[in-house]
């Protein structure tokens, strides 16, 4: 992170977005809270994993090379759909929209992970299968690691695009800023951790075309890391408080961001001939990604 500081005043030539000494500070003070309150959040993921491993028919052994392949190759691949959870139902993104809230790309960006957000554990099921096939709980964890340490580095702007064999297998720091990217055309893509394979299979695959315009739809505006922390998880509340149905109460928890309990449930816009103001919606187009495209359906290899 100081060579990319030094980089960044170096060549100050308006090309990139940037560093930003108060951002920086936030999403290092979001990282340094989560490093004592994850705990919390480990010891409620690690028993999912644990018993499911524990039910397994078969145990294999990590002193056969291919059983490390297959275990970061399927926790990848478990990492593409709970990411796409995390930006497909509103609870989850009410924890992983932290991630996003920096409207700069940087190193410090990949570390403002959230932190103690209730029911972001749940998505932790996706690593139930690895287990339930044999893969050690261990081996599970440490793969999960790799995933998200190899993500680090392709948090930044100073890369350019690769080689086009590994911009069509690998993930990229191209492939991460159209991922990061708030632009209409670039919401909702590229969830891949290592694979940017999952992504072309399952029909949410986006190449960088266009300058990528960091942060949410609608950017939050502090510095607390707290408040960041909590901002979309406090909005969710508040829109299911202020919900008039189950209907209403059930969706804004369970629904895409963005969706709403009377408007159009793809752009977060109120009902015809309403006034924002005057319903829960309001509260919906003000959380951090209200006007987003509908998702691509989930389909195959060869759609």
């Amino acid at each position: 992170m100081v060579v990319e500081f030094i980089a960044h005043y170096r060549d100050r030539d308006g090309s990139y977005s940037g560093v930003d000494t108060r951002d920086t500070v936030t999403s290092l003070s979001i990282y340094a809270l989560g490093r004592v309150a994850k705990s919390f959040d480990k010891f409620i993921e690690l028993p999912l994993v644990l018993i499911a491993a524990a039910l397994a028919p078969v145990a294999l052994s990590a002193s056969q090379w291919w059983v490390w392949v297959a275990a970061i190759v399927l926790a990848d691949f478990a990492y593409y759909f709970k990411h796409r959870m995390e930006h497909r139902i509103r609870l989850f993104w009410a924890s992983h929209s932290v991630h996003h809230s920096s409207q700069y790309f940087n190193f410090s960006t990949a570390l403002r992970l959230p932190w103690l957000i209730p029911g972001s554990f749940i998505t932790s099921a996706v690593y139930i299968p690895l287990a339930l096939i044999g893969i050690p709980a261990w081996m599970i964890f440490l793969s999960q690691a790799i995933v998200l340490l190899y993500q680090f580095p392709i948090h930044t702007e100073r890369v350019g695009r690769l080689h086009p064999l590994i911009e069509y297998v690998f993930n990229t720091p191209s492939h991460h800023r159209v991922h990061h990217g708030a632009n209409n055309s670039y919401l909702d893509k590229n969830y891949g951790g290592i694979f940017i394979i999952w992504d072309r299979m399952f029909g949410s695959y986006a190449e960088e075309t266009e300058p990528v315009r960091f942060g949410l739809t609608k950017n939050i505006d502090t510095h607390n890391p707290i408040k960041a922390n909590y901002y979309e998880f406090a909005r969710m509340i508040s829109d299911i408080r202020h919900a008039e149905t189950w209907r209403g109460r059930v969706g804004y928890l369970l629904r895409p961001p963005g969706w709403t309990e009377f408007g159009n449930s793809a752009t977060g816009d109120a009902p015809a001939g309403g006034n924002p103001a005057d319903t829960a919606s309001d509260a919906t187009t003000a959380n951090d990604r209200t006007r987003r495209s509908p998702a691509p359906a989930l389909t195959g290899p060869g759609s």
